[in-house]
């Protein structure tokens, strides 16, 4: 019997592997916020393939009402060099190719080149949609009963 197969790869291949193959959906975005990086993760939540977002604006993602909003704080981040969203989650709606509308929340890692300049930003996304949509339904259910207690006149 044999011994355990010998790796014969390099970092490198396995950092692409595991990003490329991640059920996670990883996007890097440039400092202009083009679409550099498109994994599989992201085409399975959004629909689109890499080759359809390579060299395209996050707009493709970005719900047109929060477009405004969201250039805002990327060109704020891209100036600065600072995020919140490397520790903390944002949670944002988001748009996929079929035009439907899903919840996310992501983390971000600011990428800089070797020279200390930022070069864009890598955003680990998920899809929260069943559970935001559930948490809403829990809402109104709640405010439901706590307006017939008020009607029969017991403190909630």
């Amino acid at each position: 019997m044999e011994g355990p197969m010998v790796a014969t790869f390099t970092i490198e291949w396995l950092c692409q592997r595991i990003v490329e193959d991640s059920p996670v959906a990883i996007i890097f975005a440039d400092h202009e916020g083009i679409i550099r990086l498109w994994n599989s993760g992201a085409k399975d939540m959004f629909g689109y393939g890499a080759e359809e977002t390579l060299g395209q604006s996050l707009d493709l993602i970005v719900p047109e009402r929060q477009r405004t909003r969201h250039w805002e704080g990327y060109h704020k981040v891209m100036a600065t060099g600072v995020t919140k969203y490397g520790r903390e989650l944002l949670a944002v709606p988001a748009m996929t190719k079929d035009g439907r509308r899903i919840s996310i929340e992501f983390s971000i890692a600011l990428l800089r080149a070797p020279t200390g300049g930022l070069l864009g930003s890598a955003a680990i996304l998920h899809d929260v949609t069943a559970r935001w949509e559930q948490q809403k339904e829990l809402r109104g259910r709640l405010s439901a009963l706590e307006a017939k207690l008020q009607q029969t006149g017991k403190p909630a």
